[in-house]
């Protein structure tokens, strides 16, 4: 018999400072019979990501906050195994934002078909392959009108989306990529794996003196996963005309305490410097075209890429608090089933 019983992930209260594992709640529910249209599907990877920290928030925000007592949203990948939608045949791979479960039930509407690629895991959908990738690419191009030639530097640049947004910056032509990590080992990785041609570890001594170091001749782009000291840091080495483009600051993300702003700020004036955030459902039209570019890196073996992956559902709030602390290297995810387990 196909499971019925889909155990999830809740938010129980909002977390004031850091996350901790009181603020959710497992709990187990029991599933129906599948109306006209439904589809049944059991999640083999669920996301987890910086973002959804500022979803735990009720502040006002570019996404509604995750709701008290509702099981937490976000990107997942699993099979179809039972199906009242002909368009969703049992066995299909299917992407949604249905999130932390191991089983979802729900209109065939919300899931997105996607092919399965040899000898690649289904968990790369949710990352290089994914919204990470694309949010790496839209960063670069869309937001920092990043050029062949540009000199990039990328914060948190072992992450699920630094590890992407180097690589991506290499590809199009960058002159040079610079990137900064959280330990030793992953600086190593930045350059031997990843093709950065500079890296260092940002907690090994001020990040200012650090990236000036390794950028004597300037900046033109900046894309920031981090804040903080980093953002202070580029704006000290931007060339003149430089572009940041700003997708994360999860320096701050658990802070109680106002930070202070940037010292340097008056550089965006003096070297006529652009500042933009973004977030990417602004930016959701680029989607084939980066799907185009990344179908072909991928094929030709021109992509590289890691996982942390945390095996069971119950385990996902550990994943997401140990991600904050940058215990991972690449994308994080969880591994919610085998196909095997499916049928109990």
């Amino acid at each position: 018999m196909i499971t019925s019983i889909s155990t999830q992930i809740q938010l129980a209260a909002r977390p004031v400072g850091w996350p901790r594992p009181n603020d959710f709640a497992t709990v187990q529910i029991e599933l129906g019979e599948l109306a006209p249209g439904q589809i049944r599907v059991v999640n083999e990877f669920i996301s987890v990501d910086p973002y959804m920290r500022g979803r735990m928030s009720a502040a006002k925000s570019y996404s509604a906050p995750f709701g008290l007592g509702e099981t937490m949203t976000g990107g997942a990948i699993g099979r179809v195994v039972e199906s009242a939608s002909d368009a969703f045949p049992v066995g299909s791979v299917v992407l949604h934002q249905f999130g932390w479960r191991d089983v979802v039930q729900e209109d065939a509407a919300g899931f997105k078909v996607v092919p399965e690629i040899p000898g690649a895991p289904l968990s790369l959908y949710l990352g290089i392959l994914g919204m990470t990738g694309l949010t790496g690419y839209v960063g670069l191009t869309a937001v920092a009108n990043m050029v062949p030639g540009d000199t990039v530097f990328i914060s948190g640049a072992a992450g699920a989306v630094g590890t992407a947004a180097g690589q991506i910056a290499r590809l199009l032509g960058a002159g040079r990529v610079i990137g900064s990590a959280g330990t030793d080992e992953k600086v190593a990785l930045l350059t031997e794996k990843y093709g950065y041609d500079a890296a260092f570890n940002y907690k090994s001594g001020p990040v200012r003196e650090q990236l000036a170091a390794a950028a004597p001749e300037g900046i033109d782009v900046f894309f920031d996963n981090v804040g903080g000291e980093h953002l202070e840091a580029a704006l000290d080495v931007f060339n003149p005309g430089g572009r940041a483009a700003l997708c994360g600051a999860i320096a701050g993300y658990n802070s109680t305490e106002r930070k202070v702003g940037p010292d340097n700020m008056v550089n965006m004036i003096t070297r006529g410097l652009s500042l933009k955030g973004f977030t990417l459902g602004s930016y959701l039209d680029l989607a084939p075209e980066f799907n185009e570019h990344m179908t072909a890196w991928f094929t030709a073996g021109k992509i590289a890429y890691d996982e942390t992956v945390v095996d069971g559902i119950g385990n996902a709030v550990d994943a997401l608090l140990s991600m904050m602390q940058g215990a991972n290297t690449g994308k994080m995810v969880v591994r919610t089933a085998v196909m095997a387990d499916v049928i109990r």
